[in-house]
This record gives C-alpha cells, structure tokens and sequence, in this order.
C-alpha cells in the first residue's frame, strides 16, 4: 500500500515538474519575442526603402519600393557619404577612449582608500561624494565657469566635466570593502608593497568583475554624450557622432515649401529611414562591446551592488 502511494506521490511530482518547466518555457520564448523583435523591426526598417518605412509596409523583414522582399542600403550610403561623419566616429571613439581612462584612474583612486578601515574621515568624504548624487550647481553655473575657465569648445573641458561619477565610484568602493580580504592587504604589506603597489599588483587583479563593468558604464555614458557636447562644442571638427547624425537627421526633415505630394512623401520616407539606420549606427559600437565583457557583468553589478 505505502509502495503504490509514493508511486503515485512520484507520479504526481512529475507533471507538476513538466507543467512547470513547459510554462517556463512557454514564458521565456514569449519573452525573447518581446525583446527581439524590435531589435528586428530596426534592422529591417533601416534594409528597406524609404516609402516603404513611410507607409508601415515593413513589420519582420526588409521591403523594397514595391512591397517586395530587398534589400537596400540607400540610408547607410547618405550617412557615410556625409561630409564629417568619419570625423564625427573619430571625435566619439577619442572621448568614449581617454575619457574612460579618465573616470576609471579617477574612480579607483577615489574607491581604495574609502575601502580601508584606518583611512580617517572617509564616511565624511563619503557623504561628500554622495551629496554630489543629489544636488548640483545646475546648467547655467557649470557652463559659466566652463567659460570663465576657457573650457568651452574644448575637448578637454568634456572629458573633465565627467571626471568621475559619484555613483560608480561607490560600487567600486563597495566591491573593495566586500571582497578583497584585508588580510592579504595585511600580506602586502608585510612584504613591503606601498599603498599604490598594493591597489596595482594585488586589488585590481582581483576586482576584474566590477571594473569591467564600470568600464562598459562609463564607456557608454561617453558615447552617447549629446547634449554636453551641444552646449560645450561650436567646433565641427570637435564635435562626436551623435551632433552629426542629428544634423544628418536635419537635413533630411521635410521642407515645408514643397508643395509636390509626391515629392514630399518620398522626404518623408527617407527621413524615417535615416532615423532607423543613425539607430543601428550609433547602437552598434556599444553592442559590439559587451560580449568582451558580459562574463563579468552579472558578478559586478551583484557584487558591487551590495552596499557596505
């Protein structure tokens, strides 16, 4: 009798185990679709031709002028045969470049001593750096004393301006406090390693999780700069991809003197279409960089995530 009842029990489990994992397969395939699908619908407006994306023809799969499936590369041809786009990509990749070299050396010189115990005053200099998350000296007094400085029109003046962020220098702190042992700290030196040998030869190696993945944050803020660089950069040959796509986009709006419907339609159709492809064009840079560092970025964002 006990026999056929844990059979049954046995029994039992096992559908729920299958009704559990079909629903979750079930969620996960509905999921992917969620994502995907408007990373598809992007690709294939940016491959289509401009009417086509102006009257909503293309839902999965690049349409051509005529509603058929092709493939064109017209929108791609009009951004890159722009006269500073090439400049543009070199301005963004040199801020994205030095400027997270910048916030880094800045961030981890900031986080190790916070993260040391006998470092006297470092929850007060917390708080400061905290305080800076909160309030701000605004719009107007920053570009006053970027002016009274010389910094406007400046590449040096953008990348000071985002020297370090409050905010990621705690998560580097954090990590410090949470994961390196003080004991091998205690180790180095006994072995005679000063302050700075100790933050190069034994907590960076050990902190590849988290710096990896303020790296990709910082990078990231920097390539996506816009407005900074609107407000600081007269210069064209100063200014970074993003202030030349938006005068790409510019150019290509639809003039409101023309009278010719069909003339006008087919404006409006390639500046739908020039829209798609500056998404793809800005986007892919910064997607091409996260696999390199995906391994690491579920481990630091959990770990330095942890406030201590």
């Amino acid at each position: 009798m006990a026999k056929t009842k844990d059979i049954r029990i046995k029994h039992h489990r096992g559908w729920d185990d299958r009704f559990l994992y079909a629903s979750t397969d079930i969620i996960l395939v509905l999921l992917l679709v969620i994502v995907a699908y408007p990373i598809i619908y992007v690709l294939s407006n940016s491959f289509s031709a401009g009417v086509a994306v102006s009257s909503g023809r293309v839902l999965l799969w690049p349409v051509g002028a005529s509603g058929e499936l092709a493939f064109s590369v017209e929108g791609y041809k009009i951004i890159f045969d722009y006269n500073n786009v090439w400049t543009g990509f070199a301005n963004s990749i040199f801020y994205t470049v030095v400027g997270t070299v910048i916030n880094m050396v800045l961030s981890v010189l900031a986080a190790y001593p916070l993260s040391r115990p006998h470092y006297q005053g470092r929850g007060v200099v917390t708080v400061m750096f905290t305080m800076t998350m909160i309030f701000s000296a605004g719009m107007i007094p920053t570009y006053l004393m970027m002016s009274k400085l010389g910094l406007t029109n400046s590449r040096l003046g953008i990348l000071l301006l985002g020297g370090i962020s409050a905010y990621n220098m705690i998560i580097i702190r954090t990590y410090f406090k949470s994961s390196i042992p003080g004991e091998l700290i205690e180790a180095a030196r006994i072995d005679g390693c000063s302050e700075l040998r100790t933050l190069i030869s034994v907590v960076l190696p050990l902190s590849k999780a988290v710096l990896s993945v303020v790296t990709l944050y910082y990078a990231v803020g920097h390539w996506n700069n816009y407005f900074t660089c609107m407000l600081y950069l007269r210069d064209a040959s100063k200014q970074p991809l993003q202030i030349v796509l938006r005068n790409i986009l510019d150019a290509q709006q639809v003039d409101q003197m023309v009278t010719d419907p069909e003339l006008r339609r087919q404006m409006a159709g390639m500046a739908d279409l020039i829209k798609y492809c500056l998404i793809v064009v800005t986007s892919a840079p910064i997607i091409a960089m996260y696999p390199f560092v995906q391994k690491f970025f579920e481990k630091g964002v959990m770990i330095g995530g942890v406030k201590g």
